[in-house]
This record gives structure tokens, C-alpha cells and sequence, in this order.
């Protein structure tokens, strides 16, 4: 008789998710930093931070996801307005649906709140009414209360509640107003209704001579004034301004229509629909910005930019100069609080032709001890964005002639040599991996070792490049590191690695020996000698005169004063000469690079990448020079860090567009 059949298994219904928004967060807070805090509660499925789309920045908010229900309503209540990195979190259910948020059913709206209530304060004051989905203190840059925020409620009964039981209390010694949040739209309708019916007038250029008396009967004529007041300071004295209610619209629009720029005791009243401080400041924006965009375009192509001006030159100098190309309507070099000039200036010409003639002619031209920059004035953002375009278009040029020509990429290193695995590094392919370093604005290289007694930041210290090197020389391997070619430059064949110790091989100079110098290579047969022959398979090598000369300037030196070709070119470093002429003319300009690096690290950690970078441009025995002779390599340093402070506080063209005064 055959056995039943087995039974099949019923599928399993799939664990309920959660999905918690997280907000009020530092930009500098990562999915690592979310994920050590939220997996203390609960399994999490996945966690993102919310970046921008072009910039990557943190949008201050994230979404953490967790497995089961159960574990993200634990983490709300025990993780919510904790802190994270000194900024209290806020935490509440995802809500992916929009529908609840834009009808603000449950939402109510809280005003004049004292400074010292925070996020927390005010959901433990609201969180007796019902349950509090979102509560949020609104605050400024800094951090500050703006003395309001809202309270979402899950229900309407819980918001109706509340409304009734705060409203009018005091929180802090404060009198509070607790509404129904009204959405922007609904609100901007209802200023727009207020705006047509307005009754309140703003009334200045008021003589300081007017009594109150007598600015009342002015605006009586016009209709039933409720209120009318001149602004006073302590003493009592006239500010100039003041304000004038009155019953109807009406009323109020036909005192504006007769008084508004009218001669009232030898001076012109403004007057005008009263405005709130925000309302004003909006307006005054609007019209800057027309202003703004209005010249532009009126100067647009007739404007120029000219720097590298002499020091001794004024206005009238400088509109001699370009006198000769057509009329010139304003003209003037920018000087800064003590009158001293800034080198650059602008001149404006009535037509386009006549600045287009100006700049071909005067750009370059030598004027006084300078040659002058001459070119159409742009904005600041605009030249800003066209400076980084064209370093951009540069960059990518120079990354396809290196990948053209097989070298290096400049300012790349693979993502090996930043996380080594716990084996230590693979063998990159080509041999030696490719050490570039980046110019300024780049992200700064890392060493291949740490400055003696210090630790690279952000390396383990178990792997073979975090450890200061052994002082056998340059270019022998570090235990457990994958042996190179018969040259030294490449890799061998798969094998088994060199374990870290082991018997030495035969006819091997015993432990601290230097090897035994070659012997002189015979003549050829023309009279020159013919260099030494190297391993079988091994490329020949470089001449001394490519990177480190024998016994010429940075050649290292022995015990007796003189360098050998195994002695370190700098204390600490494994860098020798022997290495360094036996390598490519690549190689021995990341080799130069790296110890450059290491010695300029000590002084100076925040811009050793980008120094590094600018002094790599000299030449080899310039380099070696350096290392050499400290007070040479301070003075560069020096140079270097003169044009990076140049660089970074010079003012970019266009900073004043709009024609000179």
C-alpha cells in the first residue's frame, strides 16, 4: 500500500510592513549612522535618505522601513525627538497616500508659542487630546522658534478637542491661538479679499511739525476715522509716519485716491494701503529683481569688464584710454573702504559695436606696467558657472589623452587601495597601481603609508599600506603582499604567496648586508659600454638620468656622506634612489609624489593633496631637490599656499554687471 501523499505546504502570508518618515535631520546623517540607531529595535528592511537629485545633499528627512509593525511603532515611541548628531529627530508613519495631507482633516495650527517650547513640548501638551500622528515647532536657520507650528491629529474629533480646550490658555505665561490650519491657497484668497477691502492706510513724510489734532481732521473729510495715530518715540517726538483707520473701504480708497503725493505743509504725503512686514519685504524683492533684470538687459553687450588695472590709474585715466573706440557713457574703477583700487573696473559704450571694437583692441594690451583683461561683463553666478564648465571640459579632455595613451588617470585610485580586504591588496592589473595626484578643488590622495608615528585617516591599521614601510628598501614587498615581476614592475603568474618567513635562497648576501655592486659592463664596439644585463625577462632599465642620477643632485647618500642606491631619499620613507632609477618616468612621479605628500602632510594636512598636486608639475630633479634641501621645500610650500589663498579669495568678473555710476 503507498504512503498518503505529503502535504503541500500552505504559502505564508507575508509579514506586515512599516515604513517610518524620519525628519529634522543633519545633512551630514548617513543610511549607517539610521541603521546603527533603528536596528537596536527591530530587524530593518531598508533605510534611504532623501538627497537632491543634482547636488546628492541631504534634503534633511529619510524613510526607514522595518519588517513587522510591531517594531517600527516601538521605534516611535522610543526614538522620537531623541537626538541625532545634537538635533532631535522627528518621527512619524509614512504616509505615501497625499489625500490626508491636502485636505488637513485633523490639523490644527498653533500661534505665539513661547521660545522655549520644542517639538516634544508641544506634543506632550497636545498628545492628551488623541492620537498625535505629526507635531512640528517651526524654526528658522538657526534653529530658533518662530513662535508657531501644527499638530496632525488622526481624527477631526481629536483636533475639535483640542481647539477648544488650548485655545486662549497659557503655555509658558503665553496666551496661545490654537485653529484649524488653513491651506496656503485658501489663505492667499482670503489676503487677496483683504487686499481689495482694505480700511487701514500707511501714512509717512508726516511734518514733524503736525499735532494730532491736525492729522485727524485732514483724513475726516473723507469719512468716519476710527483710529488715527502718529508714531512717537519715547521723548515724544514725531517719527514721520503714522496710520489711519477708517469704517468702509470706500472711504478708505477715496483718502488715498486725494491725498496720496499731495503738498501738505511744504512736503508730499505718501499715502497708502497699510502692509504687513513680510508683505512689504516680498514686494520690495520683486521689484529689486525687475530692477535688476532691467539693467541687465539695457547694458547687455555694451558693458565691459576690465582688470588688471595699474594702481595709479583713476577714473579719468581709464576712459582716456578707451575714449577712442566711441562715446562712453560711465566709466569707473572699483576701490574698497579706503579708496585704494581693486585692479579691476568697468566702462560702458552706448552701442554694441563700439565695446565689441573696444574689447578686440584693448584686450591684452599693455597699458601703464600691465597688460589689461578686457571682455563683455557678466554676473557673478554666470561667470561662476562658466569657470566650471570650462574646468570640467578641460578635465575630461585630459582623462581621454591619459586613457589614449595607457597612463594613469590623474586624481584616481582604485577602490581597492582605500578598502583592502582582510588578504590584503590584489594585484592590480598593469603592475604597479596607478597613484595619481588631483589638482585643487579635488579630493586629496591618500599614502600609500601613514608620516612615521601617525595613522592614514580612514585606512585600517592591519593592512599592508597602514603600516609604516620596513625599512629594507622601496621596492621589496611587504609580507603577504603579492610578489611583482622579475623587474619590479609587474606581476608574476598566479602562485602561491610568499609566506613571512622561510629560508633564504641560495648564494643570498646574509640579513642586514647591502648587495654587492655590479660589475662594469664590458665595451661595445664602439667604445661605449653596454648597460648591465638584468634578470631573463626583465625589461632594461631606465637611465640615471630619468629620474634620480647616480651620484648627481639627490642622489642618496652612504654613511661616509655619499648615497647608495638602497638608502632612503627621506628619513622614515622607504623611497631609495635604486628603486626610483629603476622605474618608469610614470612611477617615479607617483613615487616622488607620494613621499612629497607624506612630508608636506606634517605641516600642513588640510591642503597636502593639493600642493602635492602643483609641485608635481616641476620636473623630477627639481622634486628631488626639494626633499633634499628643507628650506627650499618650505619656500615652495609657501609659494604653493600664496596661490591657493590667490585663487579662492579673488573676486570672480561680473561682481558689479550693471554700468558704473
Amino acid at each position: 500500500m503507498a504512503p498518503p501523499p505529503a502535504p503541500v505546504p500552505a504559502p505564508s502570508a507575508p509579514s506586515p510592513s512599516a515604513s517610518l518618515y524620519v525628519g529634522e535631520l543633519d545633512p551630514s546623517v548617513t543610511e549607517a549612522m539610521l541603521f546603527e540607531i533603528f536596528n537596536m529595535l527591530g530587524p530593518v528592511a531598508s533605510i534611504r535618505v532623501c538627497r537632491d537629485a543634482v547636488t546628492r545633499r541631504s534634503l534633511g528627512y529619510a524613510y526607514v522601513n522595518y519588517l513587522n509593525a510591531a517594531d517600527g511603532e516601538r521605534a516611535l515611541e522610543t526614538l522620537n525627538y531623541s537626538l541625532i548628531k545634537g538635533r532631535p529627530c522627528r518621527i512619524m508613519w509614512s504616509q505615501r497616500d497625499p489625500a490626508l495631507r491636502k485636505t488637513g482633516q485633523g490639523n490644527i495650527f498653533i500661534k505665539n508659542l513661547d521660545e522655549g517650547i520644542d517639538n516634544k513640548s508641544l506634543h506632550d501638551t497636545f498628545a492628551a487630546f488623541g492620537n498625535v500622528l505629526s507635531c512640528k515647532v517651526v524654526t528658522d536657520e538657526h534653529g530658533r522658534s518662530k513662535g508657531y507650528g501644527y499638530v496632525h491629529y488622526e481624527t477631526q474629533e481629536s483636533a475639535e478637542a483640542a481647539i477648544k480646550a488650548v485655545d486662549g490658555m497659557l503655555l509658558n505665561d503665553k496666551k496661545v491661538f490654537v485653529g484649524h490650519h488653513i491651506p496656503k491657497k485658501e489663505r492667499q484668497s482670503k489676503i487677496d479679499e483683504m487686499k481689495s477691502q482694505f480700511t487701514n492706510l500707511y501714512i509717512k513724510n508726516i511734518p514733524l511739525e503736525t499735532t494730532d489734532d491736525e492729522f485727524t481732521e485732514l483724513f475726516n473729510q473723507f469719512g468716519d476715522v476710527t483710529s488715527a495715530i502718529i508714531q512717537r518715540d519715547e521723548e515724544g517726538n514725531n517719527k514721520g509716519f503714522g496710520f489711519v483707520n477708517y469704517e468702509r473701504h470706500e472711504e478708505a480708497a477715496k483718502a488715498v485716491e486725494e491725498l496720496h503725493d499731495k503738498e501738505f505743509k511744504d512736503g508730499k504725503l505718501y499715502v497708502q494701503r497699510a502692509q504687513k512686514k513680510g508683505e512689504r519685504q516680498e514686494e520690495l524683492k520683486k521689484s529689486y529683481e525687475a530692477a535688476k533684470m532691467e539693467s541687465l538687459a539695457k547694458y547687455q553687450g555694451v558693458n565691459l569688464y576690465v582688470k588688471n588695472i595699474d594702481d595709479e590709474f583713476d577714473d579719468d585715466k581709464l576712459r582716456v584710454e578707451f575714449e577712442a573706440f566711441g562715446n562712453i557713457t560711465s566709466c569707473k574703477i572699483m576701490r574698497d573702504e579706503k579708496g585704494t583700487s581693486k585692479g579691476f573696473g568697468f566702462v560702458c559704450f552706448e552701442t554694441p559695436d563700439e565695446a565689441t571694437k573696444a574689447v578686440s583692441d584693448m584686450n591684452g594690451k599693455m597699458v601703464g606696467s600691465k597688460p589689461l583683461y578686457v571682455s563683455l561683463a557678466q554676473r557673478k553666478d554666470q561667470r561662476r558657472q562658466q569657470l566650471e564648465s570650462q574646468i570640467a571640459q578641460r578635465n575630461h579632455v585630459r582623462l581621454q589623452q591619459a586613457a589614449a595613451s595607457g597612463m594613469p588617470v590623474p586624481g584616481y585610485m582604485a577602490p581597492q587601495m582605500y578598502y583592502p580586504g582582510p588578504q590584503g591588496y590584489p594585484p592590480p592589473p598593469g603592475g604597479r597601481p596607478g597613484m595619481g595626484y588631483p589638482q585643487p578643488g579635488m579630493m586629496p590622495p591618500r599614502p600609500r603609508y601613514a608620516p612615521p608615528g601617525q595613522q592614514v585617516p580612514g585606512m585600517p591599521m592591519g593592512a599592508p599600506y597602514a603600516q609604516v614601510p620596513p625599512p629594507q628598501g622601496y621596492g621589496q614587498v611587504p609580507p603577504g603582499y603579492p610578489p611583482r615581476g622579475a623587474n619590479g614592475s609587474g606581476p608574476t603568474p598566479p602562485g602561491p604567496r610568499a609566506g613571512p618567513a622561510g629560508p633564504p635562497p641560495p648564494n643570498a648576501p646574509p640579513a642586514g648586508a647591502r648587495p654587492a655592486p655590479a660589475a662594469a659592463p664590458a665595451a661595445n664596439g664602439n667604445g661605449t659600454r653596454a648597460p648591465p644585463a638584468g634578470p631573463a625577462g626583465s625589461a632594461p632599465r631606465a637611465p640615471a638620468g630619468a629620474g634620480a642620477p647616480a651620484g648627481g643632485r639627490g642622489a642618496p647618500r652612504n654613511a661616509s656622506g655619499q648615497r647608495g642606491p638602497n638608502t632612503p631619499l627621506v628619513e622614515g620613507s622607504g623611497l631609495t634612489a635604486g628603486a626610483l632609477a629603476a622605474a618608469s618616468p610614470m612611477e617615479q612621479k607617483q613615487m616622488l609624489g607620494e613621499v612629497i605628500y607624506i612630508k608636506i602632510f606634517s605641516q600642513y594636512p588640510e591642503l597636502a593633496g593639493k600642493i602635492t598636486g602643483m609641485l608635481l608639475e616641476m620636473d623630477n630633479s627639481e622634486l628631488l631637490h626639494l626633499l633634499e634641501n628643507d628650506a627650499a621645500m618650505n619656500q615652495k610650500l609657501q609659494e604653493a599656499i600664496a596661490v591657493l589663498n590667490d585663487f579662492s579669495s579673488k573676486e570672480l568678473p561680473g561682481d558689479e554687471a550693471p554700468a558704473a555710476a
